[in-house]
């Protein structure tokens, strides 16, 4: 039997817009820096924690991570890619295919609307009220967990089971 794998994929926080700043080095908002922790005690408390982590390069995805992966005890490895700026699903789904086979959990951090339609993508069934949620909206620090039994490399659209769909808040 194939191995079960978990896809976690997490919209970085919510972001600043300051004037003069680049796109790419936009920093998390003060309410980015209280929900950023929330989501990662999300991942500890729902067992999700990475063997891998795949973040886009900009500064608020590399904040979102920073933040959150205070609150997982031992940090996996991170790799920053900048294929996941601006990416739409495909492109996202192509990085996802490259996870080394020996990952059962990866956790990737990244930007809307790719990571939402990345969801929609692969999810063919869903627990609960999850799919209509993640159709609906992702928004910043959205958390969504899929699984499925194979290959990263054969990852496939409607091939995973969309589990969870969490929107962790940090206290103001």
């Amino acid at each position: 039997m194939s191995p079960l794998r978990r896809l976690v994929v997490l919209r970085h926080a919510k972001s600043a817009r300051p004037e003069g700043v680049p796109d790419h080095e936009r920093p998390l908002a003060p309410r980015g820096l209280r929900d950023a922790p929330a989501a990662g005690r999300w991942l500890a408390e729902a067992d999700c924690l990475p063997d891998l982590v795949l973040c886009s390069t900009t500064r608020r995805t590399r904040q979102t991570w920073e933040l959150a992966a205070t609150e997982l005890g031992s940090a996996p490895p991170v790799r920053y890619e900048p294929r996941l700026y601006a990416a739409d699903d495909q492109t996202i789904l192509d990085v996802v295919r490259e996870v080394p086979a020996d990952v059962g959990t990866l956790l990737l951090i990244g930007h809307n609307p790719g990571l939402q339609d990345l969801i929609l993508l692969l999810a063919d069934e869903a627990l609960g009220g999850t799919m209509q949620r993640a159709q609906t909206k992702f928004p910043t620090s959205a958390v969504a967990v899929l699984t499925w039994r194979g290959t990263w490399s054969a990852l496939a659209p409607g091939a995973a089971l969309l589990t969870d769909l969490a929107v962790p808040r940090g206290q103001r």
